[in-house]
C-alpha cells in the first residue's frame, strides 16, 4: 500500500513520508486487535530508547511504531485510516503514551503538573518491566481465590501474581480486581505465556486496565465471564471533547469497547499491579474471585451493558438532531437580537419625528452637575442667609412671656 501524505506534508516536500501503519507493525489489514497489540509490544521493546540510547534510528523507529499503534488500536481511527488515510485521522492530534520511567525529573514534574490541571496524559508500562517479564526474570507470588492481598508497589514497578483456575471455575467465570484507598494511579495487567519468547517462562502483556476513581477509592478490574464484557476508556476523544463542550457529552460512550479476552482457560494465569504514580508508591489490595456465587451480578452486568450499547446508538442519532436544533436556535437568537435592535431604532425615529412638530425653541437639557454649577452667587448667598437665620433662631433662648415671670419671695419675712 502506498504511503499517505498529510496536508502538512504536502507543504513540506523535504519531510519524510509516513509509512503505512500495517507495514510498520508487520501485520495484515485484517489482523485482530490482539495481534496488533502483541506486535506493538514486541517492537516497542525492541526499539525502546532505554535499550538503544546511542541509536537515533532506533529512536525514530520507536516513535513510528508508537504512532502507528495509536492509529490501529483505536477502532474509529483505524476505520478512518482504512477509508481515507492519514488526513482522516488528524495526525496532529494523536496522543502518545509516555513511559514515565524514561523521563527525567523535570519532564516528570511537567507531566504531573499537566495531569493535575486536567490534561489527559496516557502512560505506558515501563519497558524495563516488560523486558523482565518477557525474559521470565520476575518474581511471581501466589494469589489464592477469595483471599485479598494488600501491599505497596513503588512507582514504575510491578508486583506479579499467579492464579490457578480449575475447569469448573473457568466455566463459571473469573474476576480479578484491585483498589487503592489513597486514590493512587495504577494499572492492572494480565500476561500470556510467551511461546515464542527468548527466555523460558516468558510473559507477554496481553491486557491492561487503568485505574479510575470510583467514590473514595481508585479501582480497576478484569472480568472473564464467558460473554463479552465492555471496558470504558476515559481518554478516548478527550482532545476533541475539550475543544467542544457538547462533544464531551456525545463522545462519552465512544470509549465503551469490548475486552479482547472474554474467558480464561483452566490453568495458571499471571496478573500484575503496576505503580503508575508520578512520584510516590501505590498502596493497593488485589483479590481474585470465582464468579459462580455472583449469578445475579452477572445477569445485571449483561443487562446494564446492553442498555449502555443501546444508549450509545441513541446518542449518535440524538447528536444529529441536537446539532440541527442548536443551529436553528442560534439562528433564532441572532434574529431576535436583530429584530429588537430594529424595533428600538424605529421607535427612536418615531420619537424624533414627533418632537419635530413644534415652533418653540429646543429645550436645553442640562445635567444635575451643570445645574448646580449654573446657580448664581446671589442664590447661594440667599440660601446661606436663610439657613443662618434658621440656625440663629434655634440657638436663641426663648423669651418668657409676662405671665410666666418668676417672682422671688422670701418666706422668712412676713408679708
Amino acid at each position: 500500500m502506498p504511503a499517505h501524505r498529510s496536508k502538512s506534508e504536502k507543504h513540506e516536500p523535504a519531510k519524510q513520508l509516513r509509512r503505512d501503519p500495517y507495514e510498520v507493525l508487520s501485520v495484515s489489514r485484517n489482523s485482530t486487535d490482539q495481534e496488533i497489540k502483541s506486535a506493538y509490544r514486541r517492537m516497542a521493546l525492541k526499539y525502546h530508547p532505554d535499550k538503544n540510547a546511542n541509536d537515533p534510528q532506533a529512536s525514530d523507529m520507536f516513535k513510528e511504531v508508537t504512532f502507528s499503534y495509536n492509529i490501529l488500536s483505536d477502532p474509529d481511527k483505524r476505520r478512518q485510516y482504512d477509508t481515507a488515510g492519514f488526513e482522516a485521522v488528524e495526525a496532529e492530534s494523536q496522543e502518545l503514551e509516555l513511559d514515565l520511567s524514561s523521563l527525567g525529573a523535570v519532564n516528570t514534574m511537567f507531566a504531573a503538573l499537566f495531569s493535575k490541571l486536567g490534561v489527559p496524559i496516557k502512560t505506558t508500562v515501563s519497558a524495563t518491566v516488560l523486558e523482565e517479564a518477557l525474559n521470565g526474570s520476575v518474581t511471581v507470588r501466589s494469589l489464592p481465590l477469595g483471599q485479598p492481598i494488600s501491599r505497596k508497589v513503588e512507582k514504575q514497578c510491578a508486583h506479579f501474581y499467579e492464579v490457578t483456575v480449575t475447569e469448573e471455575e473457568a466455566q463459571a467465570g473469573f474476576v480479578c480486581r484491585v483498589q487503592s484507598s489513597d486514590k493512587s494511579k495504577f494499572k492492572l495487567l494480565y500476561f500470556d505465556k510467551d511461546v515464542n519468547g527468548e527466555g523460558s517462562g516468558g510473559l507477554s502483556l496481553a491486557l491492561q486496565e487503568d485505574s479510575a476513581k470510583t467514590g473514595k477509592v481508585t479501582s480497576a478490574g478484569m472480568y472473564f465471564l464467558c460473554f463479552p464484557v465492555y471496558r470504558l476508556d476515559q481518554t478516548v476523544n478527550s482532545v476533541t471533547a475539550s475543544k467542544d463542550p457538547d462533544a464531551a457529552f456525545f463522545k462519552k460512550l465512544d470509549g465503551f469497547q469490548p475486552c479482547e479476552i472474554t474467558e480464561l482457560k483452566a490453568g495458571t494465569h499471571v496478573f500484575a499491579v503496576y505503580g503508575d504514580n508520578f512520584f510516590k508508591s501505590v498502596s493497593y489490595t488485589i483479590e481474585a474471585l470465582c464468579a459462580e456465587p455472583f449469578i445475579e451480578e452477572k445477569d445485571n452486568l449483561r443487562a446494564v451493558e446492553s442498555e449502555i450499547l443501546t444508549k450509545r446508538v441513541e446518542l449518535s442519532k440524538f447528536e444529529a438532531e441536537y446539532r440541527e436544533v442548536l443551529a436553528q436556535f442560534t439562528e433564532m437568537t441572532n434574529r431576535y437580537a436583530q429584530e429588537m435592535q430594529e424595533i428600538d431604532d424605529l421607535l427612536k425615529q418615531r420619537n424624533e419625528i414627533h418632537a419635530s412638530y413644534t415652533a418653540a425653541p429646543p429645550i436645553k437639557r442640562s445635567s444635575s452637575r451643570s445645574r448646580s454649577k449654573g446657580t448664581t452667587k446671589e442664590e447661594v448667598k440667599e440660601d446661606g442667609e436663610e439657613r443662618e437665620k434658621r440656625s440663629t433662631s434655634r440657638d436663641r433662648p426663648k423669651k418668657k412671656k409676662w405671665y410666666n415671670i418668676h417672682l422671688k419671695v422670701d418666706k422668712r419675712k412676713p408679708c
